[in-house]
């Protein structure tokens, strides 16, 4: 026991050591755990890779990452997933996987070893671009919400190919009736994890939830039980952890539950990327290097240029289609799972994890540069990307007629929404990037612009120059100061006013600094507001009064 102390010690202590350095130079603490598991290798310090312990520790890292994904694939989510990101998904996963398969039968690898490659590179990062995206603050970009709702495709994908991947023992043939079976099961599997999430698991929950540490304690008592009844009937014990968080995926807490397990998620995850990082044998690396140098060059090119093609055809702007196809350029924490499971499977060799785990390190570090400067990369290779990019976009489409309007409201979403109730249509023009937004606003009777006020070629198409005044309710700062920028540095006779949204005081000041005629801070404002309005009527009499006018606005709203 001393000694399982002791090199968990070591392994734990130089993960930390290493997470430091990778958030010095900006980089995903998962390349901190994977090189930790490479460095333990390399000077043999520690056998983490033979240890019950840290295998055990490694299996319960998956199960608790697929139990935090079960309970983020809930109806909310699923209804996000619109049909222009569900085809765009679709479309990339199969010929991302078409084209990896082909390149990796050239360089050598067996069908089934080619196939878990492939697939392998189809799916994205979805903790890395997140990341990038709230760092950029670009999570609400059109193109940021196309990306996540691609990577959404990818994870339910991936999800289903763990369970199949999950039935099937160690060193089994792939056969269609066994196939089939372990899909049969799978199904019956999730749907009673569906029907207990309905009628018996939220009687319990909601008899613990006022305690929090009850609530995680027999949230960690579901998890271990399902995966003791899976384990039984021959699926692996990392399966049960999705099952288990899919029964809770629509409890009203599972929120508070996610917030509780992801702490235990993370350390068990430190564990398995180390184990993932030992494994990697660069004793043969030569071997693996031209196939590595070939696979990278794939996802970080290849891989943006299936999204750009695939949207260019779809049609999206060549700017949309680039910043979609660069955010996904990298290979996903799900893909080195999913060669994980394979080599204890014993589906795939050591040779075939080398690969895929190196190509994961040496695209998660590239694409976090390319989304950074993904701006200034498409300026450089703007005129090259025309030739993606159909004359008759579906962004483009949104455009005919536009004509200059007094009032350029940038964002329709909540705050837009309420501010465009007060403002006449003949003298607005709504800039919005959402395209169910836009069927509703043409239905209105608003002038509308589908796009990012971000592109160049939106902003020009908005007239915004010759407006009087400029709203936008975005809560992005950085786009809200190069508004700004672009508004103050224009020489013109009557430069419209500017009205932008800040999310703190901090904020605030340096819009105004920027030059902002007025800043829109919802609590600050509000905050003003109501207060003004109680002192001006000690009796309350006007709450009333509000009352009357919000319901009638959510009325008009909400069109009932």
């Amino acid at each position: 026991m001393t000694s399982v102390v002791f090199d968990l010690a070591i392994v734990i202590l130089i993960a930390a050591v290493f997470g430091v350095i990778a958030r010095i130079f900006k980089q995903p603490t998962i390349l901190a755990y994977l090189a930790t598991g490479i460095l333990i290798a390399a000077v043999g310090m520690l056998a983490v890779g033979a240890n019950e312990t840290f295998t055990a520790f490694s299996e319960l890292g998956i199960m608790l990452l697929l139990f935090m994904v079960g309970l983020e694939i809930n109806y909310t989510s699923l209804r996000l997933v619109g049909v222009q990101s569900l085809i765009l998904g679709l479309g990339q996963i199969a010929f991302t996987f078409g084209i990896g398969y082909f390149l990796t039968s050239l360089l050598g690898f067996s069908s089934l070893t080619s196939a878990y490659i492939a697939i392998a590179l189809t799916f994205s990062s979805t903790i890395v671009v997140v990341k990038l995206l709230s760092d950029k603050k670009e999570m609400n970009s059109l193109y940021g919400k196309l990306a996540l709702g691609v990577l959404l495709v990818q994870d339910i994908i991936a999800i289903l190919l763990l369970v199949v991947l999950a039935g099937i023992g160690k060193g089994a043939e792939f056969s269609v009736w066994n196939l089939l079976l372990v899909l049969l099961e799978a199904i019956v599997l999730f749907v009673v994890m569906l029907l207990l999430g309905r009628r018996v698991v939220p009687i319990v929950f909601e008899k613990v939830a006022r305690s929090n540490e009850l609530l995680f304690l027999v949230s960690m008592a579901w998890v271990f039980l399902v995966a003791a009844f899976v384990s039984k009937i021959g699926f692996s014990v990392e399966i049960a952890g999705f099952l288990a968080g899919i029964a809770l995926a629509n409890s009203s807490e599972h929120h508070e539950i996610s917030a509780r397990v992801k702490p235990l998620r993370d350390f068990f995850l430190i564990v398995f990327f180390v184990v993932l990082g030992a494994s990697i044998s660069f004793a043969n690396f030569s071997a693996v290097a031209v196939p590595v140098i070939i696979l990278s060059l794939f996802v970080l090119i290849g891989n943006p240029l299936i999204v750009i093609v695939l949207m260019g055809i779809m049609g999206y702007r060549k700017r949309t289609s680039f910043m979609t196809g660069i955010t996904i350029a990298q290979v996903s924490e799900f893909s080195l799972v999913l060669v994980a499971i394979g080599f204890k499977l014993g589906h795939i060799q050591s040779d075939a994890v080398t690969t895929l785990t190196t190509v994961g390190v040496i695209t998660i570090v590239s694409s976090t540069y390319l989304i950074q400067y993904g701006d200034h990369l498409y300026k450089f290779l703007k005129s090259g990307l025309r030739f993606f990019e159909r004359k008759n976009n579906i962004e483009g489409s949104m455009d005919v007629g536009i004509e200059a309007r007094q009032i350029v409201l940038i964002g329709y979403h909540r705050m837009g929404e309420s501010i465009a109730t007060g403002l006449p249509k003949d003298k607005l023009l709504v800039v919005e990037f959402d395209p169910e937004v836009i069927k509703k606003l043409k239905r209105m009777g608003y002038q509308v612009l589908f796009g990012d006020i971000t592109d160049q070629e939106i902003f020009e198409a908005a007239k915004v120059e010759e407006s009087k005044l400029v709203i936008s309710t975005s809560p992005d700062f950085e786009d809200n100061m190069h508004l700004i920028h672009i508004l103050k540095t224009h020489k013109l006779s009557h430069p419209p006013k500017v009205v932008v949204r800040a999310e703190t005081e901090h904020e605030m000041v340096h819009l105004y600094r920027a030059g902002a005629d007025y800043v829109l801070a919802p609590h600050f404002t509000a905050g003003q507001y109501f207060g003004k309005t109680v002192a001006i009527d000690p009796e309350m009499k006007i709450l009333s009064q509000l009352k009357a006018r919000d319901l009638d606005l959510l009325k008009s709203i909400s069109g009932r």
